[in-house]
């Protein structure tokens, strides 16, 4: 939902907010196996994540990995850190290790930027990170609180391409001017004496207004990187289109092009995805979700294997090996900056 501060004119650089969401979500099935086993679209990805698994357990990990679903990439949902830490604590408790998410989180890679999405895999609701300092490991997490059960998002997909990612995410940052310490300053405040309270008072308006605000302030800083406060003009048009049905809390998540908006009720936020629909039927390539907060982390579970199914892991050397078991590793989608 937004950076604090991307260039750290107070000593801390990023900081951010965001929230965990139910409706996209990763989940990743690990079975033992004699070998890494994986599928082709995900090869290099489970590769990448096995390899540094490997090094930490000290032995070569093998399992047979099945993405049951994956949030799409390159969409501002998330995608790349959820992925991860699935896969990465699901090999580890394969092999009966139970290192914390944080550590793993650190082994991997994740968390250069934005911790919402390590504190949303920990715990999901509405998050704030500290950003990074001279010794930060992780982003530590500074606030956390239920989201409001009632509350709904509609997610504004535009389906034609991806935003800022890799390489050109980094020029990006190479290239853009300071943020200026004054306006740093203003949203850490607003963030800190309005969105929160009204988050505990569940005051959407008030709510809405200060993430539309600083969703503003965050998209035309990066907007000579992005093409515009949004990546999507047509993203754009559909959450101006939905404001002006007094939808709140206006902005994209992350590079984007994946836009978002709040309604203070279920019933509020299908009429309305249904009501854009209509309206911007002859452009295919947006798609409206009604999205809901996941106010709880990850789900990981180690079941045991049916009966009768071969078990492989008796020709595997394995450092305190838990009982033979499938693990399953759930974990949601993410809206931050």
């Amino acid at each position: 939902m937004g950076f604090l501060d991307p260039s750290g004119t107070a000593g801390r650089v990023f900081g951010s907010i965001g929230v965990s969401l139910n409706e996209v979500a990763t989940c990743i099935t690990l079975r033992p196996s004699d070998h890494l086993a994986t599928p082709p679209a995900y090869r290099e990805r489970c590769l990448a994540i096995a390899r540094r698994v490997s090094d930490a357990l000290g032995l070569a990990v093998a399992a047979d990995i099945a993405i049951d679903a994956a949030i799409p990439e390159h969409v501002g949902l998330g995608s790349g850190t959820q992925f991860a830490l699935a896969l990465a604590l699901g090999l580890h408790r394969l092999y009966g290790a139970e290192p914390t998410v944080r550590e793993v989180a650190h082994l991997i890679g994740r968390g250069r930027r934005s911790g919402v999405g390590i504190a949303a895999f920990e715990n999901g609701g509405f998050i704030v990170d500290g950003g990074h300092g001279a010794h930060t490991v992780t982003p530590p997490l500074l606030a956390r609180f239920d989201f409001p059960e009632d509350w709904r998002f509609i997610l504004v997909f535009d389906r034609r391409g991806g935003g800022l990612h890799g390489e050109a995410e980094l020029a990006a940052f190479r290239t853009l001017p300071p943020f200026p310490a004054t306006e740093a300053a203003r949203i850490c405040h607003h963030v800190l004496l309005r969105a929160l309270p009204a988050l505990c008072e569940r005051d959407l308006a008030a709510f809405g207004s200060v993430i539309s605000d600083v969703q503003r302030s965050i998209g035309d800083y990066f907007s000579p990187a992005q093409g515009g406060r949004f990546t999507s003009p047509d993203v754009a048009e559909a959450l101006e289109w939905l404001q002006s049905r007094q939808a709140v809390g206006i902005g994209q998540t992350s590079w984007g092009p994946t836009g978002f908006c709040l309604t203070a009720s279920p019933e509020r936020a299908r009429h309305l995805a249904d009501e854009a629909r209509q309206h911007f039927r002859e452009r295919p390539h947006l798609e409206f979700l009604v999205a809901s907060a996941r106010n709880q982390g990850a789900d990981i579970r180690v079941e045991p294997l049916p009966d009768g199914e071969p078990n492989r892991r008796d020709r595997l050397s394995t450092p305190q090996a838990a009982e033979p078991g499938e693990v399953s590793s759930a974990t949601n989608t993410v809206c931050d900056r």
